[in-house]
Order: structure tokens, then sequence, then C-alpha cells
């Protein structure tokens, strides 16, 4: 995603996934790259769609809503204080999220691709692990370094 503001967000508590949301939403809203119909749009996503991910050693939470809500493209990275719980996003439970990752997307097309790479990128227990220590002023270059790297630096390069 190109032009994509990332923001970063540490040292802050919530009793459950809906106050989490909540923040989320208010907090896109007032950075301007949300319509007001997002913070609703999230809840709803989320009680319907969950987005809460166990990986290897933690559990993530990617909460996302439909691109019309978006004015500009953003990430949203919060590290809580304490995990939140989220339901599955593949099963009945909840999982404790220590890192919430919200992707705000102008084109449906663009949160399929953020997606797989930002999965693909968090099943690496390194990457993540970097992401729950590294400083605040440290998150969003590290992520925009493993996540945003161009595609043709991903394919293995040919040699003629």
């Amino acid at each position: 995603m190109l032009n994509c503001e990332i923001f970063v967000k540490t040292n802050i508590a919530f009793t459950d996934h809906r106050e989490a949301l909540a923040h989320i939403g208010e907090s896109m809203v007032k950075a301007g790259v949300v319509e007001s119909t997002y913070p609703r749009a999230l809840l709803n996503r989320e009680a319907e769609f969950p987005t809460g991910i166990q990986l290897e050693e933690h559990a993530v939470a990617i909460p996302h809503c439909e691109a019309s809500h978006a004015r500009s493209p953003a990430i949203y990275l919060i590290r809580p204080n304490a995990p939140v719980e989220f339901f599955q996003a593949d099963d009945e439970g909840t999982v404790s999220a220590s890192l919430i990752v919200a992707l705000i997307v102008t084109h449906p097309s663009e949160q399929l691709s953020l997606l797989r790479q930002l999965f693909s990128q968090l099943q690496k227990p390194e990457f993540l692990e970097k992401l729950l220590t590294a400083p605040e002023n440290q998150l969003a270059s590290l992520f925009e370094q493993q996540v945003f790297l161009p595609a043709e630096e991903k394919i293995s390069p040919v040699y003629i």
C-alpha cells in the first residue's frame, strides 16, 4: 500500500476487545483517515467476522472493515499493556491478543493482499517478537520494512 500512514500506540489498557475497537475508531476518525461511519462498521465487522488469530507463541488481532469507510490507507499498531481477549477468526473460542493491527484500506483488492503479506510475516516468530519488544519509536519502521517491501523484492531473482 503506497502512502500508508502508520500509527502506533503502546502503554494503553483495554478492558475488552470492544473498548479496543472503540479506541481505534475514535482515534482514526480524529486522525482524519476514516469516515465517521468507520467506528460502527469496525464493531459490526468484528462481531460478524472475528479477527483474533493464535500464532505459535502469541495471539494477534487484525480488525478491519470495508474500504468504503476509509479516506486514506493506514495501519494502527497497538501494543496494549496486557493482552486483550478477541474472538478467534477460525474457531469458537477467544485468544489473548498481545498485538492489535488495525488495517484501513481504500481499495478492497489492497485489503486481501495486505492481509496475506501481514499474516505471512506474523507467522515468523522472530518478527512478532520484535514487534512485541521494540521501542515504540521503532515499531512503525520495523513494520514497514517487513510488511511493505515492494513485491519485486520478494520474488527470487532470475539469472540470465
